[in-house]
């Protein structure tokens, strides 16, 4: 566990004297497990809402579960209250809409308008494509393409995902609400702990459906329906939307490697996150996915915890899905249970009321 990691709290889930239990896959059982455990916090949240806004900046470890702890705010909260502005999706999408020439000409017409930087906007766009291996991204095109993102929308709180993603972007982020317009609004870092044994499990294991390209994983998120393919003699998960046509799921190329393919972006998140800490004069959130087996008891509840999902085949042809706590071991080697993504939402809501 690096030095940094040693401040982030073991957040308490568990109520006192509360014994229903809450199926967390479930939308309306998620929203009244929010409403029990959290109710007075997000009465708050809701208040300050109606009239104000804020940006939070997720920094954490690549699949350290950003995108999906937006998803929960939007959903406890609203769309209409929050927005989600992931800076890798956006320049991937940047990239896929340069082949329609009247896209590229909308993005050429407010790029001329907007972006100012030390390389041209031809440079600029040639280094999105990879057609100039020596000539980096830079920062102040990120930042034209994120200002663009944001007036697609009203004003709303922004969970930015990505950014910043270099060290020498620091200095970008501590002023990012004012480069965007957004004067007023409070900032917060909010810092996401994982194990990368928890990384590595969710890469090795993670499927994808070829049609709708809806991601889940074999170990550890699995669909309603199951199958085995008796060639390859190995289970296989069948997507859940019905538009898809029971389509088997298949494995994202490279990522049954596991962690040491993104070994490198690892590193330089852990320097982010450091550099996070060792800043003055903005609040921090601090999240962890894991707790030690030894503590879990009497901080969590058991239906909190990743399950770990196995198979079985039955006499008819058809697959049994069995499930057990998924134990673990973090970065220092003790055993632990990883947490589904609610707790550590729940976390997360609880220390937003608190600064705002």
């Amino acid at each position: 566990m690096k030095s940094y990691e040693k401040d982030y709290p073991l957040f308490k889930t568990k109520v006192d004297g509360v014994t229903q239990k809450f199926n967390l896959s479930d939308p309306q059982e998620r929203k009244e497990y929010f409403e029990q455990k959290a109710g007075p916090e997000i009465k708050k949240i809701k208040e300050y809402l109606k009239d104000k806004t804020f940006i939070a900046y997720f920094l954490g470890k690549k699949n350290s579960g950003k995108g999906t702890y937006s998803k929960l705010m939007k959903e406890v909260f609203g769309e209409e209250k929050i927005g989600h502005v992931s800076i890798g999706d956006l320049v991937r999408d940047v990239h896929a809409s340069l082949e329609d020439p009247v896209k590229k000409q909308e993005l050429m017409v407010y790029l001329q308008k907007n972006y100012r930087g030390y390389i041209s906007i031809e440079d600029a766009i040639d280094a999105l494509l990879g057609r100039s291996t020596k000539t980096l991204l830079p920062t102040e095109f990120i930042l034209a393409l994120v200002k663009m993102e944001i007036a697609k929308l009203p004003k709303k709180t922004l969970f930015i995902d990505g950014f910043p993603r270099e060290l020498d972007q620091f200095s970008y982020s501590l002023y990012f609400r004012d480069l965007i317009n957004f004067r007023e609004d409070p900032d917060i870092f909010v810092a996401i702990s994982i194990p990368e044994s928890v990384i590595d499990e969710r890469m090795k294991f993670r499927v994808i459906c070829p049609k709708c390209h809806t991601p889940r994983n074999l170990k550890l998120f699995a669909t309603k329906k199951v199958g085995y393919d008796k060639e390859k003699k190995e289970f296989y998960l069948v997507c859940d939307d019905p538009a898809c046509g029971e389509s088997q799921m298949v494995v994202k190329e490279g990522d049954n490697l596991g962690i040491e393919t993104i070994r490198e972006r690892l590193e330089l998140d852990d320097k982010l996150i450091e550099k996070a800490f060792s800043l003055h004069g903005i609040p921090k959130i601090l999240l962890r996915n894991s707790v030690p087996i030894d503590k879990a008891k009497d901080r969590v509840d058991d239906y909190e915890l990743t399950p770990e999902y196995h198979y079985e085949m039955q006499p008819d042809g058809s697959v049994k899905t069995l499930e057990r706590p998924w134990t673990i071991k973090d970065d220092d080697g003790v055993e632990s249970y990883s947490l589904l993504a609610a707790p550590v939402a729940l976390a997360l809501i609880k220390q937003l009321a608190a600064i705002l």
